[in-house]
C-alpha cells in the first residue's frame, strides 16, 4: 500500500504533464500501461455505464467501486487514480471512503461538490452543496488518509451552477482547505482555465474527455496550450469507452453480415489475435510461475 500514491506524487512534484487516460476494466488499464503513459484514472461514468449497465446517476455504490479499483490497481505498476464520486455522504462518510480506497491500492480519490445523488457532470441539472459542506470534506479526506502522497483531489462543478466566479472562489478555498489537485469539471473556455489556474496555487487538472474528439460542452484544446494555461494534469475520462463502443458496433455489424450470407468474413485489421490478448494480460507470466510452483514433485528416497 501506498507504492502508487507515491508515485504519482512524483509525477505531480515534477514538471511531468501528465496524460491519464480513463480506465474501466483490466484490458482498458493494461492497455493504458503497454501503450507508455504513466498514470490512469477511473470514471465514475465509465464504471457505471460498464459494470451497471446505467447512466451515472449515482447509482454505482462505495463497495462496488472499491473493490473493482482495487483489481485494477494491483494489476499494472502505473498509479491509478480513483474517482469517489462525492465521498458517499457527509464528512464521516468522506473519512472512511478515503481509508477504502487507500487500502485498495489507488494512488488518490476524486472528491466532488456536487449534492447527491449526483450525475456525471457533462450533464444538465447539476447542483453543489454549500462550500462550508465541501471544505469539510476535503479536511476529512485529508486527515483520513495515512500517506500524505495518497492524493486529494478536489472536483468541482460549480461552473454550470454559480459561474466561472464561483468557481474560481471555491477552487482557491478548496487548495487553502488542504486539496492536492482542484479539478474544475465542465469549463468552457482557455479563459476559465486560465483563471482557475491562477486563483488554486496547486496543480489544476482538466477533464479532457474524448480527448481525439470535440465535444459540446469543454472544448478541445491541444496540451501545448493547456501547459502554456498552467494545467499540470488531463484525464481522458470517455475516450478508451468510446473507442470500445465504436469497434465492437463495428465487430458486431460484421459478424451479422456473415450469419446473413453464410460467408466468413476474416478482419485481422479489426481485431487483434489470440496471442495479443494473451501478452496483454500477461499469461507468459503465470506460464513461467507455474513452472516453479507445479512443477512434477521430488521423489522421496
Amino acid at each position: 500500500m501506498g507504492q502508487q500514491a507515491q508515485k504519482f506524487r512524483r509525477l505531480l512534484d515534477s514538471d511531468t504533464f501528465i496524460v491519464s487516460p480513463g480506465v474501466y476494466d483490466g484490458y482498458s488499464i493494461r492497455l493504458v500501461e503497454a501503450a507508455g503513459y504513466q498514470a490512469a484514472s477511473t470514471s465514475g461514468a465509465a464504471l457505471s455505464n460498464a459494470l451497471l449497465g446505467m447512466p451515472d446517476m449515482g447509482v454505482l455504490g462505495l463497495s462496488e467501486n472499491v473493490d473493482h479499483c482495487r483489481h485494477l490497481a494491483r494489476s499494472v505498476s502505473i498509479p491509478m487514480t480513483a474517482d469517489a464520486d462525492t465521498g458517499y455522504g457527509n464528512p464521516m462518510n468522506v473519512h472512511y471512503t478515503v481509508q477504502q480506497f487507500e487500502e485498495a491500492g489507488v494512488a488518490g480519490v476524486n472528491i466532488e461538490d456536487q449534492v447527491s445523488p449526483k450525475r456525471c457532470g457533462h450533464m444538465p441539472g447539476k447542483d453543489v452543496i454549500p462550500l462550508g459542506e465541501m471544505l469539510r470534506k476535503i479536511e476529512a479526506a485529508c486527515m483520513a488518509r495515512k500517506d500524505d502522497a495518497f492524493a486529494i483531489i478536489a472536483r468541482t462543478d460549480a461552473i454550470a451552477v454559480e459561474g466561472i466566479d464561483g468557481a474560481v472562489k471555491r477552487a482557491r478555498a478548496y487548495a487553502k482547505a488542504g486539496a492536492d489537485v482542484i479539478f474544475p469539471d465542465a469549463v468552457q473556455s482557455e479563459e476559465q482555465i486560465a483563471r482557475l489556474v491562477e486563483a488554486s496555487g496547486i496543480p489544476v487538472s482538466i477533464n479532457m474527455g474524448f480527448g481525439i474528439r470535440s465535444r459540446p460542452t469543454t472544448p478541445l484544446i491541444p496540451i501545448r496550450r493547456l501547459k502554456a494555461l498552467g494545467v499540470r494534469r488531463i484525464s481522458l475520462s470517455r475516450m478508451l469507452p468510446a473507442a470500445s463502443i465504436h469497434a465492437m458496433r463495428q465487430a458486431l455489424s460484421l459478424m451479422r453480415q456473415t450469419i446473413e450470407t453464410g460467408e466468413p468474413i476474416d478482419r485481422p485489421d479489426l481485431l487483434v489475435g489470440i496471442e495479443d490478448i494473451m501478452h496483454l494480460m500477461g499469461y507468459d507470466q503465470m506460464r513461467a510461475l507455474e513452472s516453479q510452483l507445479v512443477s512434477p514433485p521430488i521423489a522421496a528416497d
